[in-house]
Protein backbone atom coordinates (compact mmCIF):
# COMPACT_ATOMS: atom_id res chain seq x y z
CA UNK A 1 0.00 0.00 0.00
CA UNK A 2 2.86 2.52 0.72
CA UNK A 3 4.06 2.08 -2.78
CA UNK A 4 1.03 2.63 -3.97
CA UNK A 5 0.49 5.88 -2.57
CA UNK A 6 4.19 6.46 -2.75
CA UNK A 7 4.65 7.19 0.43
CA UNK A 8 8.02 7.46 1.69
CA UNK A 9 9.77 6.14 5.23
CA UNK A 10 12.56 7.59 7.15
CA UNK A 11 14.17 4.43 6.21
CA UNK A 12 14.18 1.20 4.40
CA UNK A 13 10.92 0.16 3.24
CA UNK A 14 7.71 0.68 4.69
CA UNK A 15 7.28 -2.73 5.99
CA UNK A 16 11.04 -2.67 7.40
CA UNK A 17 10.16 0.62 9.02
CA UNK A 18 6.99 -0.73 10.76
CA UNK A 19 8.81 -4.01 12.04
CA UNK A 20 11.54 -1.84 13.39
CA UNK A 21 8.59 0.05 15.79
CA UNK A 22 7.10 -2.85 16.46
CA UNK A 23 10.27 -4.33 18.22
CA UNK A 24 11.37 -1.27 19.29
CA UNK A 25 7.73 -0.43 20.95
CA UNK A 26 8.46 -2.78 23.75
CA UNK A 27 11.60 -1.33 25.42
CA UNK A 28 10.47 2.56 24.42
CA UNK A 29 8.95 3.24 27.89
CA UNK A 30 12.14 2.53 29.63
CA UNK A 31 13.54 6.20 29.29
CA UNK A 32 10.56 7.97 30.95
CA UNK A 33 7.98 8.42 28.02
CA UNK A 34 4.53 6.30 27.40
CA UNK A 35 4.74 4.53 24.19
CA UNK A 36 2.45 6.79 22.51
CA UNK A 37 4.59 9.79 23.89
CA UNK A 38 8.14 8.13 22.34
CA UNK A 39 6.10 7.51 19.12
CA UNK A 40 5.11 11.61 18.90
CA UNK A 41 7.61 13.12 19.94
CA UNK A 42 10.34 10.82 18.70
CA UNK A 43 9.34 12.32 14.87
CA UNK A 44 7.76 8.71 14.52
CA UNK A 45 4.74 9.59 13.41
CA UNK A 46 5.89 12.67 11.10
CA UNK A 47 4.61 12.75 7.71
CA UNK A 48 4.66 9.31 5.94
CA UNK A 49 5.82 7.23 8.57
CA UNK A 50 2.74 7.85 10.87
CA UNK A 51 0.84 6.75 7.40
CA UNK A 52 2.95 3.53 7.15
CA UNK A 53 2.65 3.16 10.80
CA UNK A 54 -1.25 3.37 11.33
CA UNK A 55 -1.87 1.26 8.49
CA UNK A 56 1.08 -1.23 9.35
CA UNK A 57 0.98 -1.49 13.47
CA UNK A 58 -2.26 -3.24 13.03
CA UNK A 59 -0.96 -6.27 10.82
CA UNK A 60 2.57 -6.72 11.81
CA UNK A 61 2.31 -5.80 15.54
CA UNK A 62 -1.60 -5.44 16.54
CA UNK A 63 -0.79 -5.36 20.12
CA UNK A 64 0.43 -2.27 19.68
CA UNK A 65 -2.54 -0.51 17.62
CA UNK A 66 -4.06 1.25 20.27
CA UNK A 67 -0.62 3.41 21.36
CA UNK A 68 0.12 3.97 17.60
CA UNK A 69 -3.51 5.79 17.51
CA UNK A 70 -2.78 7.62 20.51
CA UNK A 71 -0.09 8.99 19.24
CA UNK A 72 -1.81 9.94 15.78
CA UNK A 73 -4.17 11.56 17.91
CA UNK A 74 -2.22 13.82 20.26
CA UNK A 75 -4.41 12.26 23.13
CA UNK A 76 -2.07 10.04 24.90
CA UNK A 77 -0.16 10.16 29.02
CA UNK A 78 2.44 11.79 29.38
CA UNK A 79 5.59 10.34 31.52
CA UNK A 80 8.35 12.07 33.22
CA UNK A 81 12.00 10.89 33.98
CA UNK A 82 14.68 12.85 35.38
CA UNK A 83 15.16 16.58 34.36
CA UNK A 84 14.12 19.77 34.72
CA UNK A 85 10.26 20.73 33.29
CA UNK A 86 8.22 23.91 32.23
CA UNK A 87 4.91 23.78 33.98
CA UNK A 88 2.68 25.07 31.01
CA UNK A 89 -1.00 24.33 30.42
CA UNK A 90 -0.31 23.33 26.96
CA UNK A 91 2.08 20.75 24.96
CA UNK A 92 4.25 22.82 22.78
CA UNK A 93 4.57 21.32 19.30
CA UNK A 94 7.41 19.33 18.17
CA UNK A 95 8.38 22.22 16.48
CA UNK A 96 8.65 24.63 19.51
CA UNK A 97 10.48 21.33 21.29
CA UNK A 98 13.04 21.62 18.65
CA UNK A 99 13.72 24.96 19.02
CA UNK A 100 14.87 24.90 22.84
CA UNK A 101 11.33 25.66 24.35
CA UNK A 102 11.95 23.71 27.44
CA UNK A 103 10.42 20.77 28.04
CA UNK A 104 7.22 21.11 29.72
CA UNK A 105 4.40 19.28 32.24
CA UNK A 106 1.23 20.03 32.32
CA UNK A 107 -0.62 20.71 35.70
CA UNK A 108 -2.01 17.73 38.11
CA UNK A 109 -1.13 14.65 40.57
CA UNK A 110 2.11 12.58 39.37
CA UNK A 111 2.85 9.35 41.18
CA UNK A 112 6.50 7.68 40.83
CA UNK A 113 6.76 4.29 42.29
CA UNK A 114 9.57 1.59 42.00
CA UNK A 115 12.53 1.45 44.62
CA UNK A 116 14.04 4.37 44.39
CA UNK A 117 17.32 5.72 46.48
CA UNK A 118 18.47 9.16 47.10
CA UNK A 119 14.97 10.79 45.18
CA UNK A 120 14.95 14.16 44.85
CA UNK A 121 12.23 16.46 43.45
CA UNK A 122 11.32 20.14 43.78
CA UNK A 123 8.81 22.38 42.65
CA UNK A 124 9.60 26.57 41.89
CA UNK A 125 7.62 29.27 41.34
CA UNK A 126 8.49 31.36 37.85
CA UNK A 127 10.81 33.09 39.67
CA UNK A 128 12.67 30.33 40.50
CA UNK A 129 11.74 30.11 44.70
CA UNK A 130 11.19 26.99 46.20
CA UNK A 131 7.78 25.98 46.75
CA UNK A 132 7.90 22.46 47.93
CA UNK A 133 10.66 19.97 47.54
CA UNK A 134 11.73 16.38 49.24
CA UNK A 135 14.85 14.09 49.68
CA UNK A 136 13.80 10.81 49.81
CA UNK A 137 16.71 8.61 50.57
CA UNK A 138 14.51 5.41 50.11
CA UNK A 139 11.10 5.00 49.13
CA UNK A 140 8.75 2.66 47.05
CA UNK A 141 6.09 5.66 46.03
CA UNK A 142 6.05 9.25 45.96
CA UNK A 143 2.77 11.91 44.91
CA UNK A 144 3.41 15.28 44.00
CA UNK A 145 0.83 17.85 42.90
CA UNK A 146 1.71 20.68 40.28
CA UNK A 147 0.21 23.85 40.45
CA UNK A 148 -0.64 25.87 36.82
CA UNK A 149 1.27 28.35 39.01
CA UNK A 150 4.31 26.62 39.13
CA UNK A 151 7.09 27.51 37.21
CA UNK A 152 9.45 24.34 36.81
CA UNK A 153 9.39 20.56 38.31
CA UNK A 154 12.47 19.03 38.85
CA UNK A 155 13.21 15.54 39.35
CA UNK A 156 16.92 13.61 40.28
CA UNK A 157 17.39 9.94 40.80
CA UNK A 158 13.79 9.18 41.00
CA UNK A 159 11.33 6.87 39.00
CA UNK A 160 9.04 7.38 36.52
CA UNK A 161 6.21 9.62 37.21
CA UNK A 162 3.06 9.08 35.82
CA UNK A 163 -0.49 11.16 35.75
CA UNK A 164 -2.43 9.73 38.71
CA UNK A 165 -5.85 9.14 37.48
Amino acid sequence: MADQKGWLVSSGSASEFVQDICDSLPVSGVGGSSRPQWLAESGQMDGDNGKALLVGVPKLCPKWTKAVKAAASGSYERWFGDGTYVVSSKMPSAEELSEGEGLPILPGTYRAQGRMEDCYWERTSKGGDILDNSFATSAQSITVTIAPSDGQFTSERCAVWKPVK
